[in-house]
């Protein structure tokens, strides 16, 4: 009786980590949308993603340890390095993804990123001996496939598009890495704990990097400010956070190839708030990273 319930226990947290890796995939699915709409620049906006955030994290993380006073804190040098570690490695794929965006198309910039699974999965077997299975492999070319798809006719190599190709795979790099050095954390540390001090180490490297742009640092209208906050509550504190707490229950791996649902969601997004149309290309990429990422999880379990 007490195997059967620890399986049903398991089960519930499988899918219930499932479900918010995939909420998190919607909900930071819409930060293109909000980036678009921003009164400010590309970098200066993401410099405000992670900044905004912090007063709800730092208060999350507050009451987490109140809650559960056994929750581990950081208590040294090495701890505080690793959690804003990760931090920097998500600004370097926020940072990397504008620059992509400013020297190549949207599509070309956005397939190139998609390819975080790959070094995600790369990484893990290199650094974490994961094992990896025939059918994830499978389920991760299905789905890195749909990408190509959903990026459509409007994917074009040529030499102009070469530096921001490239800036696009950098991008891809950051992000496994954060994607990595977040899993690892999350088997020591909180959601609460992680999100708060990671996002400290992005906005402390992403503050630099906006002033430097040379771009306006201040949205001159209400609605410019509540843009901002909407992507700092929404894309990176619910988004985030809620990726951050299905990186614990979730191989690495397989936690990448789920968001490849965020591109899915801009455009469907993209669709309903800007008015944009859902190509047949779009419809039949989206479709074809879900049948992947079915058949990726099957192969992770």
């Amino acid at each position: 009786m007490t195997d059967r319930t620890t399986q049903n226990d398991a089960a519930r947290a499988d899918g219930l980590a499932l479900a918010a890796l995939l909420l998190g995939a919607v909900l930071v699915g819409a930060s293109p949308v909000f980036v678009r709409l921003s009164e400010l620049g590309p970098m200066a906006t993401a410099f405000y993603r992670p900044f905004l955030a912090l007063p709800v994290l730092m208060i999350w993380m507050a009451a987490d340890r109140r809650h559960n006073p056994e929750t581990r804190r950081p208590a040294k040098r090495g701890d505080y390095f690793r959690l804003l570690l990760a931090g920097a490695f998500f600004s370097g794929d926020l940072a990397f993804w504008h620059l992509s965006i400013m020297n190549t198309s949207v599509a070309n910039a956005t397939l190139f990123a998609n390819f975080a699974p790959v070094f995600v999965t790369l990484g893990a077997w290199l650094l974490f001996a994961h094992k990896v299975t025939r059918q994830y492999l499978v389920g991760m070319a299905l789905a890195l496939a749909g990408a190509a798809v959903l990026a459509g006719e409007s994917f074009v190599l040529a030499p102009e598009n070469l530096l921001g190709d490239f800036f696009g795979l950098v991008t891809a790099i950051f992000l496994a890495s954060y994607i990595l050095a977040m899993s690892r954390l999350r088997a020591g540390f909180s959601t609460a704990t992680t999100m708060a001090w990671s996002s400290l180490g992005t906005a402390a490297v992403l503050l630099p990097v906006a002033l430097l742009s040379g771009e306006e640092m201040f949205a001159v209208t209400l609605y410019g400010w509540m843009i901002l906050v909407g992507l700092a509550l929404l894309a990176h504190a619910a988004g985030q956070g809620t990726i951050a707490y299905a990186l614990a229950h979730l191989p690495p791996g397989f936690s990448s190839i789920g968001l490849l649902l965020e591109p899915v969601a801009a455009a469907l997004l993209a669709w309903v708030v800007l008015a944009e149309a859902v190509t047949p290309w779009q419809a039949a990429g989206g479709a074809i990273i879900l049948w992947g990422i079915i058949l990726a999880r099957k192969g992770s379990r």
